[in-house]
């Protein structure tokens, strides 16, 4: 299975618009529209999977620059995501000192 990207999307489209406009070059297994978690509103992209690769790589050539609920969007494979700085969280608190121990002394 292809994921792909769609972005530049309109804040009105929904995942059945997404569908709707994929479905033309085969079967489409999930859609999303990717949501801002503090306002509820899109972020403008989402992300289509595809069941066959060949009616996916078909549908990032067809789609691309086409309208979607009034808007041109743009449509390519999506790459996988990178983590950034900041990203991720623990890692090992025991080399750095202080990271827990302490509870008194034998």
């Amino acid at each position: 299975m292809i994921n792909i990207y769609v972005g530049n999307l309109a804040y009105t489209a929904t995942e059945e618009d997404l569908r709707r406009a994929f479905e033309q070059y085969g079967e489409v297994a999930t859609t999303s529209v990717i949501m801002d978690r503090d306002t509820g509103r899109s972020r403008g992209f989402g992300f289509v999977e595809m069941v066959n690769d060949q009616d996916a790589r078909n549908a990032i050539e067809g789609m691309n620059l086409q309208e979607i609920a009034g808007r041109k969007v743009t449509v390519n494979e999506a790459r996988p995501r990178e983590r950034g700085p900041g990203g991720g969280g623990g890692g090992d608190r025991g080399r750095r000192g202080g990271g827990g121990g302490g509870h008194g002394r034998y």
